[in-house]
């Protein structure tokens, strides 16, 4: 049997207070050793696919010793490209979010026309392979490609440029915050935007105080998969940057260069610092929600007494 806390209960014909239980039966009937044998399978491919690799990886940066470990992530180009990192998911991310906003909102609240076909659109750098993606992009704005001439007469460089980057990071993670929002909204439904309607709310603040506070841990988790995908992107990257070192290679290419060259020592340290950027951005998803979920149930707790 499972026990299950229920908010509001003197709304359901349940004892009041803020502690009122109800015992359900679980969900599944399978033995307690059914049970331990799957989470122990979980947490072996876990550690196989996950803890293991990642034990590796810091193992390897630090295997020649702290000072070593420092003096290589020190380096002015790992340095850069850690800054391009940065700098590209900054720029990545937002327009990705006002995007998938937009997108989410149009198909699921505007009831526009070619909702399909928008949706399939939107789902098609997860499609296509990223390195397609970046030989695309050659051809559209590479010095020989379709916008070329062009380019050339107004003296613009796009290919081989940190523009390039940008452009290809953007669009290899343009579907994460879209699809996060989209099936979300959906199940949400337009019942309360039609009520706040109702009562002169305009659009912006339909959207700023009924929309948003219902979507933003699914905006949340879409951008922390953006973020994460924008910081470790290679395959596109690394057809429309030209490698060049301290311009315009980011961390994933630096750390390639560095493997390549037989430098492992900095090759790992540098991955190491990639994977430091995951942890930060989880650890953050991670602080935020639990103080939502604090802050939810200390108002649940204030209601509760307060009717009782």
């Amino acid at each position: 049997m499972a026990t299950t806390i229920v908010p509001g209960a003197r709304q359901h014909g349940l004892p009041p207070g803020p502690r009122t239980q109800v015992h359900t039966a679980a969900a599944t009937n399978e033995s307690a050793l059914a049970r331990r044998a799957l989470i122990g399978v979980a947490l072996a491919y876990l550690f196989v696919f996950l803890g293991l690799p990642l034990y590796v990886v810091f193992q390897e940066a630090f295997r020649r010793g702290l000072a070593a470990y420092a003096a290589a992530i020190s380096e002015p180009e790992l340095l850069h490209a850690l800054r391009l990192t940065l700098l590209v998911a900054a720029i990545a991310v937002p327009l990705n979010v006002l995007f998938g906003i937009a997108a989410a909102w149009a198909i699921t609240k505007g009831r526009v026309r070619g909702r399909t076909l928008l949706i399939a659109l939107a789902d098609l750098p997860l499609a296509v392979s990223p390195v397609i993606a970046g030989l695309t992009f050659m051809l559209l704005f590479g010095m020989q490609g379709w916008f070329g001439p062009w380019l050339r007469a107004h003296d613009i460089r796009i290919a081989f440029t940190v523009t390039a980057v940008v452009l290809a990071t953007i669009f290899v993670t343009l579907p994460f915050v879209a699809r996060e929002l989209i099936p979300l909204m959906e199940e949400q439904g337009v019942t309360e935007e039609e009520a706040a309607v109702t009562l002169g709310a305009s659009g912006w603040q339909i959207f700023r105080r009924v929309t948003a506070p219902n979507i933003r841990w699914g905006l949340l988790y879409g951008i922390v998969l953006c973020n994460a995908r924008a910081m470790g992107e290679f395959g596109a990257v690394s057809v429309v940057s030209g490698r060049i070192r301290g311009q315009t290679t980011t961390l994933p290419l630096h750390i390639e260069i560095l493997y390549n060259e037989y430098d492992f020592t900095a090759a790992f340290a540098a991955s190491s610092l990639l994977a430091l950027l995951a942890v930060v951005t989880l650890a953050a998803k991670h602080l935020l929600e639990r103080s939502h979920h604090a802050a939810r149930a200390r108002i649940i707790q204030e209601q509760e007494e307060k009717g009782s």
